[in-house]
């Protein structure tokens, strides 16, 4: 005779059941979530590459893309002369953002993250609340904040912490500065222009929690990743679109040698071309290049000073380079007519040519201070030797010489 299940022991398996039930319908229930990562594009804008969050449940796939800008919003050009640009985080379906990517030849990948139904379910819901219109905007930066360090924060918050703790204590010995001058490289003017125009914040080597500023470098991250139950956060990875265009270089060209040499032909060449007695051709030709060296080294000076004192933009400010590119070049056009006309140089001018030359010199003594890490040994090859030349040939045109009579130069 079988003996009767106690009243406990029903309500437990009973109890037990709903929760088995539950606990399957928020599985299935629960949206997919997915790390979706551009690759970068033939635009200056793009050239870092973009990535996204996809939200999938049974009715559509969504992505969550915090990259959006609008030139035409108002005060945009300001704002972003300001360094306060503001972008939004937009909620587009999967298939229409993909068709862009696809038409610029751009490539795509997908890692499906192993979330689990709560969480997966909590950050759909986050992101859909900070798509609303009254919270899409944020204030954007080019390394601390931006679309990549948006996703990056929205998965570690998620994860409960968890991957921001396996990310923080791990070097690759990458910085911001290095990173982008790698992905600027095929744009020339880009490259320079980040590389003149970042400070000493952008020069310290970087954890790959902040190396996830680059999309690719946080894919990369994601793929090695854990669960806090010690299983690969990366539960499938695949190809939404092959990539077409030249991939980015590996590392940050290394043109330092390039930088050396022109630094001495300049040299040589202004040595040449303001010779005393040199024929008329020969000195002119010296006086107009020189107007536009001193109009570009001086103004480029203010524009340094300019981010720094007036401007948010923190990767700018304290920039070295604003001792090679020299605001006082700008009072060194006052020695043209003297040059055009083979007049003795004026004592006082002499004076300023010298003080950008000794600035130049500062900034290579600062290479020699630890507390000092700014990376810019490419702009003093390129523009000591050159300040250096000109100080010295002006002060030799300030003597007297056997073509001109001594005068009093004060």
């Amino acid at each position: 005779m079988a003996t009767p299940e106690p009243a406990r022991s029903r309500a437990a398996r009973l109890l037990f059941a709903i929760l088995l039930l539950a606990v399957t319908a928020l599985a299935q229930s629960a949206p997919r979530i997915g790390l979706v990562t551009m690759e970068p594009g033939p635009e200056y804008w793009s050239r870092f590459g973009h990535n996204a969050l996809l939200v999938e449940d049974a009715e559509r796939a969504t992505l969550y893309n915090y990259g959006y800008f609008d030139f035409d919003q108002p005060g945009f050009l300001t704002r972003f002369l300001q360094g306060r640009m503001l972008y939004q985080l937009v909620a587009l379906p999967l298939e229409r953002d993909l068709a862009g990517y696809a038409a610029e030849g751009r490539g795509v990948s997908l890692q499906w993250l192993a979330l689990s139904p709560a969480a997966s379910t909590e950050l759909a819901a986050f992101l859909a609340h900070n798509a609303r219109p009254e919270n899409a905007e944020y204030r954007y930066d080019y390394f601390t904040d931006n679309c990549s360090t948006r996703v990056r924060d929205a998965l570690d918050r998620a994860l409960g912490g968890e991957l921001s703790r396996q990310l923080r204590g791990r070097s690759h010995g990458y910085t911001y500065r290095s990173e982008a001058r790698r992905l600027a490289a095929s744009l020339p003017w880009m490259y320079f222009g980040i590389h003149l125009g970042l400070g000493p914040f952008t020069d310290r080597p970087l954890s790959l929690w902040e190396e996830g500023f680059i999309p690719m470098r946080l894919r990369e991250a994601i793929a090695e990743a854990r669960t806090a139950g010690g299983e690969p956060l990366v539960r499938e990875t695949r190809e939404l679109l092959p990539h077409r265009l030249a991939p980015s270089a590996a590392e940050p060209p290394a043109w330092r040698s390039g930088f050396v040499l022109v630094g001495i032909a300049l040299a040589l060449g202004f040595t040449w071309l303001l010779t005393p007695r040199a024929g008329t051709l020969r000195r002119r030709a010296g006086a107009v290049m020189l107007i536009a060296l001193w109009v570009l080294f001086g103004l480029g000076g203010l524009g340094l000073l300019a981010l720094w004192g007036f401007t948010d933009h923190a990767a700018a400010w304290e920039n070295e380079n604003a001792l090679l590119f020299n605001p006082l070049c700008l009072l060194l056009l006052a020695a043209i007519p003297a040059l055009w006309r083979d007049r003795p140089i004026r004592r006082w001018l002499q004076r300023v040519a010298l003080a950008v030359a000794l600035c130049g010199g500062l900034a290579l003594f600062l290479k020699f201070l630890p507390f000092r890490i700014q990376d810019n040994g490419d702009w003093i090859a390129l523009l000591l030797p050159l300040h250096t030349a000109l100080a010295l040939r002006l002060a030799q045109r300030g003597a007297s010489d056997p073509a001109h009579p001594r005068r009093d130069n004060r």
